[in-house]
């Protein structure tokens, strides 16, 4: 049997870019250094910029694997979005806002490159899981704050327009002072290079999301289950009401019966709420 079919082009191409270094970073005690990378999906459609969203991955700051939801990232560029998962260093290798610091590299990289990717550099969202909803709700709130900018492209803004964390960790305080007798093990406590220094209230305070929060921050979207036995409940809240209090947009999206990273985060019904929330936000 032989036919023929007529085929209207109407979706781009995506691309997938994988294993791309944005940043160079000091490693091995200071005497080397380190490739940071990201994954990049996105449209390719030069007569059209899309708005890029930026996910972070989880792992108690500890371990992270950038390339471990691209299959569910990839929804995004069907979207409309361009989708970057950037690697971050983990706790064992710098100490916050080390991390933070990657993370905005990996957003000026974007931007500075936005031509190569099909990125509308005004149109700029963030996007991560746990230790990565922490990362991303500071990436939000600290917009502009060049203190936390390092490295290259400091000529681009590292602000970003959305923000979406999933079950974050937002005032680690409070985590940390659950069990007293661990707390110099907690993933809180690594994060700012343990709990035996004069300074750790202080260093554990500059770490906490919800120390940023201002009227001016970018529309929010949480989402935290409320069975998660692992980043309470009260974590996703803390961080929601301390928002709605300066007068911010934001919503909380309670997942009944989800623990933590579990598969109820990557349903559709929720991926549906989590993309119609960046196309109104930042569009498409």
């Amino acid at each position: 049997m032989r036919e023929t079919i007529h085929v209207n082009v109407r979706a781009p191409q995506y691309v997938v870019d994988t294993n791309v270094t944005f940043a160079q970073v000091p490693d091995w005690f200071g005497h080397t250094t380190k490739d940071l990378k990201m994954d990049i999906i996105y449209p390719e459609q030069k007569d059209k910029k899309s708005p890029c969203i930026v996910w972070i991955c989880g792992g108690a700051w500890k371990l992270m694997e950038r390339s471990a939801h691209l299959a569910y990232l990839s929804e995004l560029a069907r979207s409309g979005f361009a989708v970057a998962s950037v690697q971050y260093r983990t706790s064992n290798e710098v100490e916050f806002p080390g991390q933070l610091e990657d993370v905005k590299a990996g957003i000026r990289y974007l931007k500075a490159h936005a031509d190569r990717y099909c990125i509308d550099i005004y149109r700029f969202g963030v996007m991560g899981e746990s230790a990565g909803g922490h990362l991303a709700a500071l990436a939000g709130l600290t917009g502009d704050d060049k203190k936390y900018d390092r490295g290259d492209y400091l000529e681009h803004s590292s602000a970003v327009q959305a923000v979406c964390p999933w079950y974050p960790p937002a005032d680690i305080r409070l985590i940390s002072k659950e069990d007293q007798t661990k707390m110099a093990l907690t993933p809180e406590a690594m994060l700012v290079g343990g709990s035996g220094t004069p300074d750790f209230e202080q260093k554990i305070w500059d770490a906490c999301p919800v120390k940023y929060v201002t009227k001016l921050a970018p529309p929010f979207l949480i989402l935290h289950g409320l069975c998660d036995h692992t980043v309470p409940f009260s974590q996703g809240e803390s961080l929601h009401d301390e928002l709605e209090k300066q007068g911010a947009d934001v919503r909380l999206v309670a997942i009944e019966d989800a623990d933590h990273a579990d598969l109820h985060f990557f349903q559709q019904e929720v991926w549906d709420i989590i993309i119609d929330f960046f196309k109104d936000k930042i569009g498409r």
